[in-house]
């Protein structure tokens, strides 16, 4: 080896830090609140293997839906086909290797001295990708041609320009397409940023030192992740837990792992989980591999780098056509419900082989809200949110309260920022009372959003999970609350609405309430500190009656 270890972490240094001035770059100029505000973006850098070399500050559901990209990039287009100033777009989980339709990717070829060496790429979740229904998220979609406009790896930009056939399509078809617009232009400014960084790159490194480095930095993730599988036991752990429903008249919906543990490497079984469903809730073979190594990351190695040198010592199966496999045309907008799933049921086989590790069970949802229609001054919105809610208590500590959590870690939308650009009041925003589980160490709280449309009436779509399954505790430790919609009418009475919905109407003195999930408890409630127990009851985590609660 050429490059002493010094050299090869200031290389994997740089890689870094262009992929996070390229995730800055895409957040300070996006027109949407998704992007701009609540960071629903990734970044990463590839070898020509469409290997993960370096990657931003980012979402761990994102990178999977570029981590094939490359690959089918090089198998449409072929090698001697791909030129300087070529930027390719996709978002399809089938023919482009992504988990779901809004996911928009885009990647760059890198050239030095006239040879393909790298690429760089990022990832945006959009507002909306057309399809039935504003925001493209809603429950009651049941293939993926009603879930928006499908991208094959196309070619987007060619010698620096923009292709502006391609564009006008992909314009068309979405709804406030400016705002799309907007999103589209600040990831392309993004790649272009990288190409220049990675040119400069290129003048303190060479190729050939590139790659050795490369190679490198993936094998010390893997030795990284072996070592942490190496101090757990051996052994073989399972775990069940459900999906609430798939929003298309399929309930309680079983997802399966069998986790076994051998020296240094780790298989996933995920037999016996249940056949695809016909709503949208079904996962691609990328989204499953981004959950299982999320999960084993954060607990053998969460301070180690990210690439797929992680892949090393890891086997993941699972059953062709099944909920965690899906086959085309299977619908998949959402499809973070399940991934979340996927974790947890990863988390609950290994609280057995690492319970000083394993959380209890977060809020294991990622509440997706979608408001959409013509604001009091006659133009069209389309607003999308996801909203936290509580985080799984620790054995050594309280669970976070209000949080996205896992494999989603978005930020929660500020009022601020909500009201300042839509048609839309936020009457309450603020924690439940009682909504972690209890136990020796309490489950996060969740979180309830109250909404009122102004001057008009709204459409809401909808997505919710753990409003029947409630979040599990661990070791004695109690479960959180679930989750919950309700819409309150102009004369004051309540609906309970469905956690998967789609195009409800809210008129102006109309409110939707939106309720996220708690999270569960760690331990036995009664050895909980009394110092904190009272705590909890003058901090307004609990109510008065502790006991009560605590049952």
């Amino acid at each position: 080896m050429s490059l002493n270890p010094i050299e090869i972490e200031m290389m994997r240094n740089a890689l870094a830090s262009i992929c996070d001035e390229m995730y800055v770059a895409i957040m300070r100029s996006a027109y949407s609140t998704n992007i701009k505000e609540r960071r629903d973006h990734s970044t990463a850098i590839f070898d020509t293997k469409g290997r993960t070399i370096a990657q931003g500050e980012s979402l761990p559901l994102l990178l999977a839906s570029m981590h094939g990209l490359v690959e089918v990039v090089l198998e449409k287009y072929g090698i001697e086909a791909i030129r300087p100033g070529d930027m390719f777009l996709s978002n399809d989980p089938y023919v482009g290797r992504g988990s779901h339709l809004p996911d928009i990717a885009a990647v760059m070829p890198i050239f030095s001295n006239g040879r393909l060496v790298a690429f760089v790429a990022d990832i945006a979740h959009h507002a909306d990708v057309g399809g039935m229904v504003p925001g493209s998220m809603a429950g009651g979609m049941t293939e993926i041609y009603q879930e928006g406009l499908r991208i094959p790896p196309l070619r987007i930009m060619q010698d620096y320009k923009i292709d502006q056939n391609v564009m006008d399509l992909v314009l068309l078809n979405v709804r406030v397409p400016h705002e799309r617009r907007g999103d589209y232009n600040a990831q392309f400014a993004a790649n272009l940023l990288g190409a220049r960084r990675m040119e400069e790159f290129f003048q303190r490194w060479r190729i050939e030192q590139f790659e050795e480095g490369s190679e490198a930095i993936l094998n010390a993730v893997a030795r990284r992740i072996r070592s942490g599988i190496s101090e757990l036991p051996d052994g073989k752990y399972v775990f069940e837990d459900y999906v609430d429903d798939d929003g298309a008249g399929t309930t309680d919906i079983p997802i399966k792992v069998a986790v076994e543990i051998k020296g240094d490497e780790i298989s996933f079984d995920f037999e016996g989980s249940s056949p695809q469903v016909l709503g949208n809730i079904n996962v691609t073979t990328s989204g499953l591999e981004a959950s299982v190594l999320y999960a084993l990351k954060v607990l053998v190695d969460p301070d180690g780098p990210t690439n797929s040198g992680m892949m090393d010592p890891v086997s993941i199966t699972a059953p062709e056509g099944s909920i965690v496999n899906a086959k085309f045309p299977a619908a998949t907008a959402a499809r973070a419900q399940t991934c979340q799933r996927i974790i947890d049921v990863v988390l609950g086989a290994l609280a057995k082989a690492a319970p000083q590790l394993v959380v209890a069970a977060s809020n294991g949802s990622n509440t997706s809200c979608s408001f959409s229609g013509i604001a009091p001054d006659g133009t069209h919105y389309l607003y999308m949110e996801t909203i936290g809610g509580g985080a799984g208590a620790r054995a050594y500590k309280d669970g976070s309260d209000g949080v996205q959590v896992h494999i989603t870690n978005t930020s929660n939308l500020p009022i601020e920022a909500l009201e300042r650009e839509y048609p839309l009041l936020i009457e309450r925003y603020e924690f439940i009372e009682s909504s972690g589980g209890a136990g020796k160490w309490r489950g996060g709280l969740g979180l309830r959003r109250v909404y009122r449309p102004i001057g008009h009436t709204c459409n809401f779509s909808g997505q919710g999970e753990r409003f029947i399954s409630r979040p599990w505790g661990l070791f004695g430790g109690k479960p959180g609350r679930a989750g919950r919609f309700t819409l309150f009418n102009g004369d004051g009475t309540a609906t309970p609405v469905s956690a998967k919905l789609t195009g409800l109407q809210i008129p102006a003195g109309a409110r939707l309430q939106v309720e996220t999930p708690g999270a569960g408890g760690y331990g036995d409630p009664a050895e909980r500190n009394p110092t904190l127990a009272e705590q909890d009851i003058r901090f307004g985590k609990i109510g008065p009656d502790a006991e009560a609660d605590a049952a």
